[in-house]
């Protein structure tokens, strides 16, 4: 029994540090991104990790509140990248 708990643990380590490096190298393509498609795109990139990590850490810790909030999260980035894509490419958001 111990032993698939330790296993479990691990896992969910590795994956946190994974998704955590993912945000980073994000980062970085947010900052030295040459155009502002690959800015876009590193943004989106970065939500997908965010959500990626609060349903991690909603599953180490056993809490169900996690997950209702990685729904939140997921639908403001998406409104999110869609209003700055649409910002960059006409210049305004609602017509």
């Amino acid at each position: 029994m111990t032993a698939a708990l330790d296993f479990m643990n691990i896992t969910l380590m590795i994956a946190l540090a994974s998704l955590a490096l993912g945000q980073i190298l994000s980062m970085v393509r947010l900052v030295i991104g040459p155009t502002s498609g690959d800015r876009i795109l590193a943004l989106d990139t970065m939500v997908i990790n965010a959500l990626g990590l609060i349903v991690v850490l909603g599953i180490y810790e056993g809490v169900r509140i996690y997950f209702e909030v990685s729904l939140l999260v997921a639908m403001l980035g998406f409104v999110s990248t869609v209003a700055l894509a649409r910002f960059i490419l006409r210049g305004d958001i609602i017509e």
